[in-house]
C-alpha cells in the first residue's frame, strides 16, 4: 500500500495540511485540554457547593431557606417518596464525572446524577434524613461547557477553509508544471511546442525559460553541426578534386599539392579545435583580469591594449581552459582586424560578470552579425580579405560561453569596430 501520493497536487496538499493539523492538535491538547479540565472542575465545585449548602439547610429544618436559595441560583428542588429512574446513572460520564467526585467528597450520603441530553438538563438525586429523595434539577451548562467542542469544530472548519483556499493556487502551479512536462516531452522528440510560454510562479517561469533556452541551444547545436559538416565537406572536396585532376593529368607542381594539403590540414585543425571546445573540464575558482592580460599580450603584441578592470575583481567558478580558449579566440579575432587599439573592460555585479572586448577595425554590419557566429562562415567583405582563418573563432567562443550559462553578444564599438560583450553568471 502506497502512503505517499504520486501527484504534485496531493503531495502539496499533505505538505500544507499535515503540519497545520499537527499544530492544531498540539494546541488543542496542551492549551484547551488543561482549560477544559479547569473549567469543568470549577463548575463542578461550584454546583456541588451549592447542593451541599442547600442540603445543610434542609437537614437543619430550614427548607424554606433552601428553596429560596435554589430559586436565586436557578436550581429547581423537588421532593419525592420514590423515583422511577434508570438502573444506571451518569455518575461516571464525562459530563458529570467531576460533579460526582466533588459530591462524594462533600456529602455523607450517596448522590446519583442523571442527564437528559435531549433537553440539556442534569438531575441530582440526594436522599434526605426523613427518607425522601431531594432532586436538584438545573441546566447541563452548569457542569459542562461545550466551548472546547465548538473550538474543535472551528479547527476542523479552518482546515477545510484552508484546503479550499489553497487548492486553486496548487492547481495553477500543477497546471504550469504539466505544461512544462508536455513541452519537454515534445522538445525531447525534436518537435516544437506552439504557444508554450512561461507561466505560474517565479521559479516555475524560470524553469520554463531555462527549458526554452535549452531548446534554442539544442537547435543551434544541430544547426552548427550541419553547417560545419557542409563546410568541411565542401572545402575538403574542392582541394581533393583539384589534386585528383592534377595527378591524372600530370599538370601539377609540388607547391600546388602542398598548398591544397595545407588548406585541408587547416580545415581539420579547425574542426578539432571546435570539438575540443566541448570537452569536459572540472570547474575551478577563476579570476579574469590576469587571464585576459596574458591572452591579449600573446595574441596582439603589436597592438595598443587598454584594460579597465575593477580594483577587486570577482572570483567565480568556471572551466578555465574552455574560458581561456573562448577569450583567446575573441581577442585573436580583435587583433586580426584591429588597426591599432584593443580595449578590454570587466564590469562586475552581484549576479554576473561582464567583459567587453572592443577593437578599432572595420566592424561587422548589423545584418551580418548573426552569420558571424556560424561555424566556417567568414565575412571577408566586411572584415578584410587577407586575414586568413577558418571562420570558427566566434563560434567556438560562443559555444564555450553558453556552456558556462552565459551569453555572447556582438555590438558596434565606440572605437569604430566590433564590440564583443560576454556575460557570465556568478
Amino acid at each position: 500500500m502506497r502512503l505517499i501520493p504520486r501527484s504534485f497536487f496531493w503531495r502539496t496538499i499533505l505538505l500544507i495540511l499535515i503540519p497545520l493539523i499537527v499544530a492544531q492538535v498540539i494546541i488543542a491538547n496542551v492549551f484547551f485540554g488543561n482549560h477544559w479540565t479547569r473549567v469543568h472542575a470549577t463548575l463542578a465545585r461550584t454546583l456541588s457547593g451549592e447542593i451541599v449548602t442547600m442540603m445543610n439547610f434542609m437537614d437543619s429544618g430550614n427548607s424554606s431557606a433552601a428553596q429560596s436559595m435554589a430559586k436565586d441560583i436557578g436550581i429547581n428542588i423537588s421532593f419525592h417518596e420514590k423515583l422511577n429512574r434508570p438502573r444506571s446513572n451518569d455518575n461516571k460520564s464525562h459530563e458529570a464525572g467531576m460533579l460526582a467526585s466533588e459530591l462524594s467528597g462533600r456529602l455523607k450520603r450517596p448522590a446519583k446524577i442523571y442527564i437528559d441530553r435531549g433537553k440539556r438538563l442534569v438531575y441530582v438525586d440526594v436522599p434526605t434524613r426523613d427518607g425522601k429523595i431531594a432532586t436538584f434539577g438545573t441546566s447541563l451548562h452548569r457542569i459542562y461547557s461545550t466551548s472546547t467542542e465548538i473550538f474543535i469544530l472551528w479547527l476542523v472548519g479552518a482546515i477545510l477553509i484552508v484546503s479550499i483556499l489553497v487548492s486553486p493556487f496548487i492547481i495553477m502551479h500543477n497546471r504550469s508544471i504539466r505544461r512544462i512536462a508536455k513541452a519537454a516531452n515534445r522538445f525531447g522528440r525534436g518537435l516544437d511546442a506552439p504557444g508554450f510560454e512561461p507561466s505560474g510562479a517565479k521559479e516555475i517561469r524560470e524553469a520554463a525559460s531555462a527549458m526554452i533556452t535549452m531548446k534554442e541551444r539544442l537547435n543551434r547545436y544541430n544547426r552548427t553541426r550541419t553547417d560545419m559538416l557542409n563546410a568541411v565537406s565542401h572545402d575538403l572536396k574542392s582541394p581533393l578534386t583539384r589534386m585528383r585532376l592534377a595527378v591524372e593529368t600530370g599538370n601539377t607542381t609540388p607547391d600546388a599539392l602542398l598548398g591544397d594539403i595545407d588548406r585541408m590540414t587547416t580545415m581539420i585543425n579547425g574542426y578539432l579545435a571546435f570539438a575540443r571546445g566541448e570537452m569536459p573540464e572540472i570547474e575551478q575558482s577563476t579570476e579574469l583580469p590576469a587571464m585576459l592580460i596574458r591572452i591579449a599580450r600573446d595574441a596582439a603584441p603589436d597592438k595598443e591594449i587598454e584594460t579597465v578592470f575593477p580594483d577587486t575583481p570577482v572570483q567565480f567558478y568556471a572551466r578555465p581552459m574552455a574560458l581561456a580558449r573562448a577569450f583567446g579566440n575573441i581577442i585573436e579575432n580583435a587583433a586580426r582586424y584591429a588597426n591599432k587599439k584593443i580595449k578590454i573592460t570587466e564590469i562586475d555585479s552581484d549576479e554576473h560578470v561582464e567583459v567587453l572586448i572592443e577593437d578599432d577595425g572595420p566592424g561587422i554590419p548589423d545584418d551580418k552579425k548573426s552569420d558571424a557566429m556560424r561555424p566556417f562562415v567568414r565575412l571577408d567583405d566586411a572584415r578584410g580579405t587577407k586575414t586568413g582563418g577558418t571562420g570558427l573563432g566566434l563560434s567556438i567562443a560562443q559555444t564555450a560561453i553558453e556552456n558556462h550559462g552565459g551569453r555572447l553578444i556582438l555590438e558596434n564599438s565606440d572605437l569604430g569596430g566590433l564590440r564583443v560583450r560576454v556575460i557570465l553568471p556568478l
